[in-house]
């Protein structure tokens, strides 16, 4: 019976084909120890018919020699021999598998506390993460301290699989019970989705195949859930990163730089620009094993030539000249500590950051997290598995995004430069704010401030609707997408066109016009600069408003200043807020100037216009850059909604 379900190596050769161009998942196994990860992957590979015959021949020798009633499936996947002795998992085990419909690769992480490090290393390159939670136990500390790994690890799918539903007589009432547990814990957590599925490994209820036992569940089995949970939206393939891991010189007329492309797509011919030196050129060709490519993107391994000779070694980027990474030597982020060696404050570490390594230091501890409760408290140092919020200071600069919005230029290891072990590992939340950059920035009197006057005796008074419920109710996230661009830019023009995509895919949006705006609400504002601070206050105090009810506010505004756009920034959570660079060259403005306002700015007949007569300060890192000189509407849209759904702010279509 057993050998019938089984797969031959010649079977898989003849099928090898079909399998290159589906798509892949990787998912992860976490939960409390003993929960049956390792059986549940065991059960996936064999009823899936993704098993050799030697492998379930080994592991029901196995089995018998332990005097096991039952062939131990868990076998398949507990590969060391300390894992078989003691039946538990102890490092991260990766298998892969591939139905007609996905390919897959599972990282099957250990359960006991010790290993929570296992876990993070296994969860770090993941879409889907199972949190298996033992059906006679309930939900366990472990469960929690896993959910919360993975929440932070900005996986964007969660299955909580509510296994051993056999040794409880497949009782609802229980999965009920746990299902209700895990989701009042799951509330504190920024889940994008989360599903719940009843069911045994060791019997293969649900999993594959659809239970009879369990005839009260209509949902789908793990396997269905896995092959169309839909994951496209998780890759970055906006913002090009590509760290330089080695030169390639063969000879004096060949040279190129070799690397796997973190994020983002490249074609020969785009302009790029290399961190640190910030030197320019183009991208002359794209080669890998198989020649020349057209195009490249995420996850490819290929070799880059530039038209100009400029010197690059390993650890520096390349990146598309207007979609630039933060630079900074200082960096606010969350390390999970995976040493038992405690964090020493005064200590000096390595930090490796994509292809780049730099001495560094814990500038600041902030707090530690619960991650019971998800408290925040102080702390003088971490300890193996803790979890804290820190500042690090490098010797030189590190190029990063922030880890929700792209995870390979996100995230980085700390190391022991004395035992050259992996100590943390940290995910970026951005760039630290130092005493410096308030008493070094320079003084502009001429341009006040943006300030909130309001009285100490005003409290925020919050809807009966929470924005979480209205996010789920409208199965997409509220952000605020800022245009900001020369007078006859486009910015209304392409705000206007994504609005209207949106509205036919069921997004719930708001659109604010500067000019809509000044006809009522500021209409007592004239163009001086305060009142033009005073306008784009009022503008992103409303722009907050409309995302409080879950909306996506398209806000097209020149806003010149970057200390008005950073205003509204402020108001907004973190990675909810869109700067849109609308570029345009200004002679192509002029041409266009639907309103006439540049003629008779010229003439002399309008004052303080921006870009004739009063400054525009070009946005210094904006979520996007579109220039819309050089591409259509349509596309720029097009690179508008990619972005949202890479960024988990729409569901990928």
């Amino acid at each position: 019976m057993l050998l019938e379900q089984t797969i031959t190596a010649e079977q898989t050769t003849e099928s090898h084909d079909s399998f290159d161009n589906i798509e892949l998942l990787r998912f992860t196994t976490a939960g409390s120890v003993d929960d049956g990860k390792s059986t549940l992957i065991g059960r996936l590979l064999y009823d899936s018919k993704a098993i050799f015959e030697d492998q379930i021949e080994a592991v029901q020798r196995a089995s018998n020699e332990r005097g096991d009633e039952y062939v131990d499936l868990a076998l398949l996947t507990d590969g060391l021999k300390a894992e078989r002795e003691q039946k538990i998992t102890i490092d991260v085990a990766y298998r892969y598998f591939a139905t007609p419909k996905r390919k897959f690769i599972i990282a099957d992480t250990p359960g006991h506390i010790q290993y929570t490090r296992n876990m993070v290393t296994g969860a770090s390159t993941a879409e889907l993460a199972i949190i298996l939670i033992d059906a006679r136990k309930g939900v366990l500390t472990q469960s929690k301290r896993h959910g919360f790994l993975a929440t932070l690890l900005h996986i964007p799918h969660l299955v909580v699989a509510v296994n051993k539903m056999d040794l409880v007589d497949y009782d609802q009432k229980v999965f009920d019970q746990i299902m209700a547990d895990y989701k009042d814990f799951a509330a504190k957590l920024p889940v994008q989705d989360i599903v719940f599925i009843p069911i045994s490994a060791l019997k293969g209820d649900n999993v594959v195949d659809k239970s009879e036992n369990m005839p009260w569940y209509d949902g789908s089995t793990l396997l269905h859930h896995l092959e169309n949970v839909n994951v496209g939206g998780s890759r970055n393939l906006v913002d090009f990163r590509f760290p330089v891991q080695y030169v390639i010189r063969p000879h004096q007329n060949f040279r190129g730089f070799a690397g796997q492309i973190a994020s983002g797509r490249i074609v020969p011919g785009e302009e790029v620009v290399v961190f640190p030196s910030g030197l320019g050129s183009r991208v002359k060709s794209i080669v890998t094993f198989d020649g020349e490519q057209a195009e490249a993107v995420a996850g490819d391994s290929v070799i880059i030539t530039l038209e100009d000779e400029i010197d690059i070694s390993r650890g520096d980027m390349i990146v598309r000249t207007h979609n630039l990474p933060q630079k900074s030597n200082q960096v606010d982020a969350v390390i999970c500590w995976m040493n038992e060696t405690p964090l020493n404050p005064q200590g000096t570490y390595w930090v490796q950051h994509t292809t780049r390594t730099v001495k560094a230091f814990v500038s600041e501890l902030n707090y530690k997290i619960d991650v019971d409760t998800m408290h925040r408290s102080p702390a003088q140092t971490l300890a193996l598995n803790e979890i804290g919020r820190v500042q690090i200071t490098t010797t030189h600069p590190l190029f990063f995004d922030r880890y929700e919005i792209n995870r390979h230029t996100g995230s980085f290891i700390l190391i022991d430069p004395y035992t050259n072990n992996t100590v943390a590992a940290g995910m970026i939340r951005g760039r630290s704010r130092r005493i410096s950059d308030l008493v070094e920035a320079p003084v502009e009197p001429a341009r006040p401030s943006i300030e909130r006057r309001k009285s100490s005796d005003v409290v925020w008074e919050f809807g009966g609707v929470t924005l979480e419920q209205r996010e789920q109710r409208n199965r997409h996230k509220g952000a605020v997408l800022w245009f900001t661009g020369l007078s006859g830019s486009g910015k209304s023009t392409v705000a206007k066109k994504l609005e209207q995509r949106l509205f036919e895919r069921d997004i719930h949006t708001m659109f604010l016009d500067g000019d809509n705006l000044r006809h009522g609400l500021n209409g007592d504002l004239g163009f001086s600069d305060n009142d033009r601070n005073e306008n784009i206050r009022r503008a992103a105090e409303v722009s907050r408003l409309g995302f409080g009810h879950g909306n996506i506010v398209l806000c097209s505004f020149i806003s010149p200043f970057q200390s008005e756009r950073d205003f509204a920034r402020s108001l907004m959570p973190e990675g909810r807020f869109f700067e849109i660079f609308v570029k345009c060259d200004i002679e192509v403005c002029k041409r266009r100037d639907p309103k006439g306002l540049y003629a008779k700015a010229l003439a002399g007949e309008i004052k303080n216009f921006t870009g004739i007569s009063s400054p525009y300060e070009e946005p210094q890192n904006p979520e996007l850059v579109v220039e819309t000189d050089l591409r259509s509407t349509e596309e720029i849209v097009e690179q508008i909604i990619a972005e949202l759904e890479a960024r988990g702010i729409l569901p990928a279509k």
